[in-house]
Order: structure tokens, then C-alpha cells, then sequence
């Protein structure tokens, strides 16, 4: 698994980004991860070219991802070589030996669904991601209702997230982490700066 550690606050992924000033914003404002989405059909689907020049800018620190849904595992390797991205993000319907064919030395594995799961690892993915049932959405789950049941091991909240309802959101789930794409967008697939800063400000409380 590439550069995740247990720190001192909670995870914080910033994805859909599409520009070199979002990516220095999210990185300036102290996110651990950026997110880039090969999956088609997206309004912040970007190519391996572009993802390449924009992990460039990425630190070493930070991880970057390569968000994928629903693509053939060949594919999904062949963008995560191309673009350089070190962390690899399945949202589809991806069994376990998408995860054991993908796995290779420093690279980080996050398994996105949003169906119940006991624990993160199941799949043998490195991190899990539990997205609101309806993905893309910007409707969050009613995290404080009884038919949410937080995870085990290292997941991340997504699904709904701004910076105004993060904060609750961590306290109220104890999640060990969060991502955000549209919570952070003036408009659909256009990222603001300020509203990435106020997010992981909100987010760390």
C-alpha cells in the first residue's frame, strides 16, 4: 500500500479535479488524497495525459487515484500506468480478483460501494469508501439512522459532504476518513478553491 498513515486528523480526498489550480488548492489546503475519474460519462472525467500532468504536481506525501467504474481490469491498468496515479479507486461492481490482478508494490487499493460492508478488506482492497446509495447525487445517508452501520478498519465517508455537514458527519459516523467531489463545486464539475480550503477546514475541525 502506497503513503497512507494513521495521522493525527481525519483522511481527507478530494476528487473530480481537472485543473492544475485545483489540484494546488486541495494540496495547499492540506488534503491527503486527490482524486482524478477515468469513468465515462462523468462531467470531471479526465484523460491519462492530463491526469499525468496533473499528478506531476502532486507531492509525495499526497496520494493520487484513479477513479473507475465499471471498466475492464486491463483498462484499469493500462490508465493507472499511463497517468502515474499511485492509488487505484473501483465504484463498481468489481469482485475481489479486480483487486488481486491490480495489486503491485506501493500502490493503494480503495474499494467504493454503496451496500453494507462488515469490514475494509473484504475484497483485499487497502481502503473502503461507502458512498450514499445514490452515487453522484450530492444526497447524503441519514448517518445518526439505524440501517447505517459504520464499517470496521480504515473506510471513508463520501455522498452529500460540504462544509457545512462534514464535521457532523465524522462526529456522528466516526469515520476514519472522507471524500468530496460536488460538496466542493460552484457548479457541476467545476471545483472552488475556497470551498476546498473550507471543507478541509471544517473536516478537521
Amino acid at each position: 500500500m502506497a503513503e497512507v498513515t494513521d495521522g493525527a486528523g481525519v483522511f481527507i480526498k478530494i476528487c473530480g479535479l481537472k485543473t492544475g489550480p485545483d489540484v494546488d488548492a486541495a494540496v495547499a489546503a492540506g488534503a491527503d488524497a486527490v482524486g482524478f475519474v477515468f469513468a465515462a460519462g462523468s462531467p470531471r472525467t479526465v484523460d491519462a495525459a492530463v491526469a499525468r500532468e496533473l499528478a506531476a504536481r502532486v507531492p509525495a506525501g499526497v496520494l493520487t487515484v484513479g477513479v473507475f467504474r465499471g471498466q475492464p481490469v486491463a483498462e484499469v491498468r493500462r490508465l493507472t500506468e499511463e497517468s502515474g496515479v499511485r492509488g487505484v479507486q473501483l465504484h463498481g461492481d468489481e469482485g475481489p480478483e479486480y483487486y488481486e490482478a491490480l495489486r503491485a508494490g506501493g500502490r493503494t487499493l480503495l474499494r467504493a460501494t454503496a451496500r453494507h460492508v462488515e469490514r475494509c478488506g473484504e475484497y483485499g482492497e487497502d481502503l473502503l469508501l461507502i458512498d450514499a446509495p445514490d452515487p453522484g447525487s450530492g444526497k447524503p445517508w441519514n448517518w445518526a439512522a439505524a440501517e447505517f452501520t459504520a464499517p470496521g478498519g480504515r473506510w471513508l465517508l463520501a455522498g452529500g459532504l460540504g462544509p457545512d455537514n462534514v464535521r457532523r458527519a465524522v462526529e456522528t459516523t466516526g469515520a476514519w476518513g472522507v471524500d468530496v467531489s460536488s460538496g466542493v463545486e460552484r457548479e457541476r464539475g467545476v471545483k472552488a478553491p475556497e470551498l476546498i480550503r473550507a471543507f478541509i477546514e471544517a473536516a478537521r475541525g
